[in-house]
C-alpha cells in the first residue's frame, strides 16, 4: 500500500498481541510507529522521539494509562501531544475520568482498524 505518511504514533500496550495488531492497522495506514510495553519505557521514548500521538492502554503494570496521562500533561515536552486511550474498560466512568487526565478521545476494545483511525484523525485535526 502506497500511502504517505502521516505522523508517528508512539503505542503503550503490554499485550503483545494488541501491540502488533494495532501496530499493524497503523503502519498499513501511513503512520510511523513507535512501541512500549509499559508506561515506564514509554516514558524514556517520549524523551528522544517525538510522537504525533500516544496511544496507551489503562491496565498496565506498574504504572496504569491514567497515571501516564496525568504525567505527560504535566510535562512541558510532551503537555502538547494528544493521547487515545485504548482500552478493554468500557464504563462511562472509566471514559470520563479518562478525559480528565487529559485523554483526547477512547476506543474501547476490541475495535476495528476504522475505530481506532477516526479516533487518531479526531484528535489531529
Amino acid at each position: 500500500m502506497n500511502v504517505t505518511s502521516v505522523g508517528t504514533i508512539l503505542i503503550v500496550e503490554d499485550s503483545p498481541s494488541e501491540l502488533e495488531l494495532m501496530s499493524h492497522y497503523l503502519q498499513e495506514s501511513g503512520y510511523k510507529v513507535l512501541k512500549a510495553t509499559g508506561a515506564k519505557e514509554a516514558i524514556e521514548k517520549v524523551k528522544v522521539e517525538e510522537p504525533t500521538v500516544i496511544i496507551t492502554d489503562l491496565v498496565m503494570p506498574d504504572m496504569s494509562g491514567f497515571e501516564l496521562c496525568r504525567y505527560l500533561k504535566k510535562n512541558p515536552h510532551t503537555q502538547e501531544v494528544p493521547i487515545v486511550i485504548c482500552s478493554s474498560k468500557n464504563k462511562e466512568i472509566d471514559r470520563l475520568w479518562a478525559m480528565r487526565q487529559g485523554a483526547k478521545a477512547y476506543v474501547t476494545k476490541p475495535y476495528t482498524r476504522e475505530q481506532l483511525l477516526r479516533a487518531i484523525k479526531s484528535v489531529t485535526n
